[in-house]
Order: C-alpha cells, then structure tokens, then sequence
C-alpha cells in the first residue's frame, strides 16, 4: 500500500506542476519508452542470473503488500518455538523429530501458520532442530554455521534489490540516447518550419525527462524497499537463531525467548509483559 501511495504522489506533483503551463500530449511518446525501458530491461537480463531476474520482479510486485514481519507474525514465532523448547524439555529431543521431519503434518508448526508458510523460516528451523536431535550440541560450532548460513542467506537476499538499483543508475544513461536518436530525427527536419522543429526537440527532450523520472521516481525507490524487505527478513533469522542459541546454551523455555524478544527489532518488538502473558496461554 505504502508503494503504491508513493507512486500516486511522485506521479500526481510531477502533473500537479507541469500542467498548468505544459500540454499533456507531447509527455505521451510509446516509442521513446520502448527504448528506454526496452534498453534497461535489456541490460537487467544480461547482467544476472535467471533467479536474480525472476526475484527482482516478483519481489518489486510484493511491494504492493504491507510489510509481512510484523509484531503478530513475531508473536507467533515465539509461541511456536516456545512450544518446541517446552515439549524436548519435558519428553527429550527425540519428542520432536516426528515435527521435524515432517512439519507441515505436525501440530506444533501448524499452530503457526504464518510462520510454516516461510518455508525457508521453516527450513531454517527444522534443519537446527534436525542437527540438535542428532548430538551437534557445540553452540560454538552451531552458532558458527548459522552465521555463515545467514551470511550467505543476506548476500541473496540483497541481490534483487542491487539489481533493480544498476537498473535505476542505467536509466538516465537511456532516457539520454532516446534523446539523442530524437535529435537525430529532428536533423532530418532542418528544412521544415521552426513549429515543427521545435516539436520534434521537444519529443527527444522527454526521453531525457523519461529517463530521470522512471530512474528516480520510481525504479531507484523501488530498490530500496526491496533492499529494507531483506533486512525485516534478516531481523527475522537473527530473532530465530537467538532462540535456538539460548535453547542450546540451556536456558529455560521461558528465558530463551526473552533472549528471541530482545533481539526483535524495537520497532515491531512486543513488551516483556505481552510476551509473558502470551506464553501463558500457550502452556
């Protein structure tokens, strides 16, 4: 909602000042978009992976949705792993290895819906949980593959977003060669009247024009949101390793996830008496 609120007002303030002096007619030129975003889009395949290409877009259209790490979606996090640490507490680790191997047949991760529904959240969990069950009880040496694990997680997780930004840096560059191409054309026209001289200038003008405002209006914007998605969801890991961390280290249930609050972002972060009396009603 916030992208699309943005989007109005850059496109509503641009029409706000130009019209009163300015005809809309001339700002519609098709072909001058197809060069420019034709080129960008272009160079956008060229220079990244397939997966790179099929995130960035699906990732920018996400942007139409509210941010998903919401305080609930947290609420629900550390409910779910209360409820893991409780039960390996009172029946033994082996307890949960059916939860494990198959969670989305398993009571406990259903009670989290939101949280199963990440499936890499999902996968994050249950592969730790998998290697506690099977004797790897160093935290040093755990605490140590997740950080490489989130590392490299982030690295992709940006990607997208760096992308989508060399696009926004290369569109100018492309809103400039529509110009040129225009003033080209207008050199054919040399022999023609001033009027329309002036009107193919003008014409190649709006692919500078074009290119400025989809670069910073619109696509520059569009990857900084995708770059602050992929930190929430960073936050997001970083709040499940401190919760299985404290678990390891042998903390009650209840302390590890005020060890998993704490490390929520402020934020969305819900206070320690919310917590408290949420866990109680998980019991």
């Amino acid at each position: 909602m916030k992208a699309i609120i943005g989007t109005l007002v850059v496109i509503g303030t641009l029409l706000g000042g130009y019209l009163p002096h300015g005809g809309f007619a001339i700002l519609i030129q098709p072909l001058e978009v197809v060069i420019i975003c034709g080129g960008a889009i272009g160079a956008y395949i060229i220079a990244n992976p397939g997966w790179v290409v099929k995130a960035g877009v699906t990732d920018s259209l996400a942007l139409a949705k509210p941010d998903p790490y919401t305080t609930e979606l947290y609420m629900e996090l550390l409910g779910l792993m209360f409820k893991i640490f409780n039960k390996a507490r009172r029946e033994g680790l082996m307890s949960i290895e059916a939860d494990v191997e198959d969670p989305h047949s398993s009571e406990l991760f259903n009670s989290a819906p939101k949280v199963a529904a990440n499936h890499h959240a999902l996968d994050f969990i249950c592969d730790y949980l998998r290697l506690m069950i099977s004797g790897a009880s160093n935290p040093y040496q755990l605490e140590d593959l997740m950080i490489l694990e989130l590392d490299s997680h982030h690295h992709e997780a940006m990607m997208p977003s760096a992308a989508i930004g060399k696009v926004a840096e290369g569109l100018p560059a492309f809103g400039i060669v529509a110009a040129v191409l225009g003033i080209i054309i207008t050199m054919s026209y040399l022999d023609a009247g001033p009027m329309e001289i002036a009107h193919h200038m003008s014409v190649a003008l709006v692919g500078t024009f074009l290119g400025i405002l989809f670069a910073y209006g619109f696509v520059a914007p569009i990857s900084s949101d995708l770059a602050n998605r992929a930190e929430s969801e960073s936050a997001f890991f970083g709040v499940i390793k401190a919760s299985l961390m404290a678990n390891l280290n042998g903390y009650a249930p209840q302390v590890a996830i005020e060890f998993s609050r704490k490390a929520i972002p402020s934020k969305v972060r819900p206070g320690f008496g919310e917590v408290d009396e949420f866990l109680q009603s998980q019991k």
